[in-house]
């Protein structure tokens, strides 16, 4: 069982309410827009309930990943958690945010790269022609202004997370084909869209041929509700097929996929989907592929 492996979680957040403001954790909440309403997590969420989520596991390593937080905060939230990861060890890597098309993020990524916990950048770009599913109202991709700022994280020896929708992902792939200096972490298995397998197979196709493209599998249940592992195992085992066993990494997504079911629930899934592999690639998918890509340096042994 996957309980027994070592695991490098690749994608969790943390958020404390009192400290920072999240516009998406902020009353009123609606059903209506991707995620659909949040007031089940919106509430502080500190290391040690994350700990409290994760018992049962061997969790060895954190990527904690950007949290939403309002824009101005960015780099609030990362001196907070390399406060955190100095005084507690955890997190080992942060993925801060900055907005690649802001004309001001050359300095915020020199700002955010001081700090030695951090790894890399993610700005969502989720677009797509139906305004319910949308996180921006246009596709920003397609700008230059933000294929300038994607050039800019090579500079500062950044990877980048990638969360998007797949029909933005062969526009994408042509731009990250230019920065083959720049590592490429796409978020939640590409987040396939229901009743569009044949867009996000193509996708994902145009992704997993750039070999410093990598995935995480996570955050299933923002396109499959309710997140059953029938309806999530063939997304899990066509994404490993095409990156390969060593550039897929498992994740919870913490505590937003708490949204759809337990910390157990979402890793046992991914467990029983990869029964079918083997061990040393089991321990790469787990943790080996997430200590490797987030450069994180951690004995696995």
């Amino acid at each position: 069982m996957a309980r027994d492996l070592p695991f490098v979680d690749a994608h969790v957040h943390l958020w404390d309410l009192d400290r920072i403001a999240y516009p998406w954790l902020t009353p009123p909440f609606s059903d209506d827009g991707p995620n659909g309403s949040v007031a089940q997590i919106a509430r502080t969420y500190l290391l040690d309930d994350y700990l409290a989520d994760a018992a049962g596991w061997d969790v060895r390593g954190v990527v904690h990943v950007d949290a939403g937080a309002a824009p101005e905060a960015a780099l609030a939230e990362t001196e907070w958690l390399q406060a955190m990861a100095d005084a507690r060890g955890l997190p080992n890597a942060i993925i801060a945010f900055a907005a690649l098309d802001d004309p001001q993020v050359d300095a915020l990524l020199a700002a955010h790269a001081r700090h030695p916990a951090v790894r890399g950048i993610r700005h969502i770009v989720n677009w797509h022609p139906d305004p319910r599913r949308s996180y921006t109202p246009r596709d920003v991709t397609r700008d230059e202004a933000w294929a300038r700022g994607f050039g800019l994280l090579g500079k500062h020896g950044l990877s980048f997370d990638l969360q998007a929708y797949p029909g933005q992902f062969p526009g994408l792939a042509r731009l990250i084909a230019q920065h083959p200096e720049t590592q490429v972490i796409l978020n939640h298995a590409g987040m396939a869209v229901p009743g569009e397998w044949n867009d996000w197979r193509a996708g994902m196709r145009a992704l997993a041929a750039l070999p410093h493209v990598a995935v995480k599998i996570s955050g299933m249940g923002f396109t499959h509700r309710p997140c059953a592992r029938a309806d999530i195992q063939p997304y899990v085992l066509q994404t490993i097929d095409l990156f390969g066993a060593d550039r897929v990494m498992f994740a919870s997504d913490f505590p937003t996929d708490k949204l759809f079911g337990s910390f157990a629930a979402h890793l046992d899934a991914y467990d029983s989907c990869t029964a079918g592999f083997s061990d040393a690639e089991r321990a790469a998918m787990f943790a080996g592929n997430a200590n490797r890509l987030y450069r994180l340096g951690l004995d696995l042994t």
